[in-house]
């Protein structure tokens, strides 16, 4: 599988939280060799203030974050995905559209940072924990050989780090 770049789409239901913050971690760390995108089975109408707060906090721009259709990403005219990511369990138990090009799958659950009740600070604490938990697999992710594994073992380290069982180089 070798590629320029290599389109990555990040799933979750609302597409307010942890979807954005998966598809600004990897537009920076997979830069000149990955484009991210993110989408929702069911998206609500903006990203969480907290997610853009967070963001911007650590240096994102924000100016791509919008919450959107998985349906987008369906569509004939959409950018053809090498990678599909579900990053909560409620997408991943949701029946996908079809992906052309039968783009590799896996599923990278992360808490709901946006469930999280308590106050201000134990919400942002888990906006930023959640940070923390995407941008280690995205980091494993992008470290990858990917040009020089077969689709069998590049499965094998997407469920793995989807899993916390695989590490960085």
């Amino acid at each position: 599988m070798t590629k320029d770049i290599y389109n990555v789409l990040f799933l979750c239901t609302g597409n307010s939280a942890r979807s954005i913050i998966a598809e600004a971690i990897m537009n920076r760390e997979g830069a000149g060799t990955f484009r991210a995108f993110s989408a929702g089975s069911k998206p609500g109408k903006a990203p969480h203030p907290y997610t853009l707060d967070l963001l911007e906090g650590v240096h994102h721009d924000i100016g791509f974050a919008r919450s959107k259709s998985w349906d987008e990403f369906a569509a004939a005219n959409a950018p053809q995905m090498d990678f599909v990511f579900t990053v909560c369990d409620n997408a991943a138990a949701e029946e996908c559209p079809l992906w052309p090009g039968q783009p590799m799958t896996a599923h990278w659950g992360v808490p709901d940072p946006v469930k999280v009740e308590g106050t201000e600070a134990v919400r942002r604490q888990a906006f930023a924990k959640t940070y923390r938990m995407l941008r280690s697999r995205i980091s494993i992710f992008v470290s990858l050989p990917i040009g020089s594994l077969d689709r069998l073992a590049l499965q094998r380290d997407l469920d793995r780090i989807g899993k916390g069982t695989v590490e960085a180089d």
